[in-house]
């Protein structure tokens, strides 16, 4: 589903709307990123476009640019928690994809095992989050 308009019942939408809370680590003109509420690690977090797209072969090519360049800054910034780093995709049901907005993971490594097959994920606090966010923000302007 391609649209120019919040899909209905997309939680990223309404992230992005200001209608439902998040940890926002960063936000652009076409772009936002927030902490992933059950992360597979400290510092799991995602990249969204603004405008809804399900897949990345919705977005158009003018929002390439954009949305590359926010991806490519809050790698700098998961480098201030680890040099180690995972960048995932999924794209559609069968490849894991849960909600239905394109997004990108940014999901820091510790040298734990393979934190993808864990049964269980805790969710985000409020106290973990806020210490995630500093040391995400260390050092830069926003």
């Amino acid at each position: 589903m391609a649209a120019d308009t919040a899909a209905p019942a997309c939680i990223f939408c309404e992230i992005i709307a200001g209608r439902a809370p998040a940890y926002r680590v960063y936000e652009d003109d076409a772009t936002v990123a927030f902490l992933d509420i059950f992360p597979f690690t400290r510092g799991h977090l995602l990249v969204v476009p603004r405008r809804h797209v399900d897949r990345i072969t919705d977005l158009d090519p003018s929002e390439y640019p954009g949305f590359l360049a926010t991806v490519a800054e809050m790698c700098r910034r998961v480098d201030r928690l680890s040099r180690h780093y995972n960048v995932a995709l999924n794209q559609g049901a069968l490849a894991g994809q849960i909600v239905f907005h394109l997004h990108l993971h940014l999901i820091p490594r510790y040298g734990e095992t393979n934190p993808f097959l864990a049964p269980h994920r805790e969710r985000l606090t409020d106290m973990e989050a806020a210490a995630v966010l500093r040391d995400l923000h260390a050092g830069s302007a926003g």
